[in-house]
């Protein structure tokens, strides 16, 4: 086994989750210690990153324009950034990011202070997203079932338990929801605080063994 890996940005799958198409770069590599990924605009004007902050998960964000050029907009302030500028973020601020040249490119790393990162999965539930998006809930969580027993791996990856859960339930699969949904409160408790208000447990919302978890 090697105990090094090369790969040419351009060599990665671009996935698309509905938002901004992007190439999983920390999945790629199987990089476990931070979290790094990169977008690539095809047009001028194209969203290179969704408008967020971070701050449920406290994760610092360093961006680094590779190629081309961007324009962010942090805190509704516009910085103009040329390839070779690095934009440092602070989890509360809210940030996006639009490709003012064809094929702009930025790489994004992240992680959280004092904190050993944990990877949460939403790389591998991207290209799922848009089925579950299109209201087809049974084949996003057969495609989510899939993942999971693909690597006994994605079993710590918190994001993927999630959305694995939310459509669990949409599409009626009550049991398998309350697993999925305990094995995600059992890594991080912020999933246990998004339930609490997602509509997506609706349909299980008055199962005792969901309240028991949500501690409703």
């Amino acid at each position: 086994m090697s105990g090094y890996e090369v790969a040419h940005l351009d060599e990665i799958e671009e996935l698309n989750d509905g938002r901004a198409p992007y190439r999983p770069v920390r999945h790629h590599l199987g990089i476990t210690a931070f979290g790094i990924n990169s977008w690539t605009a095809a047009d001028a004007g194209d969203r290179l990153i969704n408008e967020h902050d971070e701050s449920d998960f406290g994760e610092e964000e360093l961006y680094f324009v590779q190629r081309g050029h961007a324009a962010f907009e942090l805190d509704g302030e516009r910085v103009e950034a040329p390839a070779g500028t690095l934009v440092y973020v602070r989890p509360d601020v809210t940030r996006t990011a639009f490709a003012e040249e064809p094929g702009t490119t930025l790489i994004a790393v992240s992680g959280v202070p004092g904190k050993a990162f944990e990877p949460g999965g939403w790389e591998l539930w991207g290209p799922i997203r848009p089925l579950y998006d299109a209201g087809k809930y049974n084949e996003a969580a057969d495609r989510g079932r899939e993942l999971l027993d693909a690597d006994p791996k994605y079993s710590r990856y918190s994001n993927l338990l999630y959305n694995l859960a939310c459509t669990e339930s949409l599409a009626g699969r009550t049991d398998d929801a309350i697993e999925h949904l305990r094995q995600a409160i059992g890594l991080t408790d912020l999933s246990r605080s998004y339930a609490k208000d997602d509509s997506d447990f609706d349909p299980i919302r008055d199962e005792p063994a969901f309240k028991e978890l949500i501690g409703g």
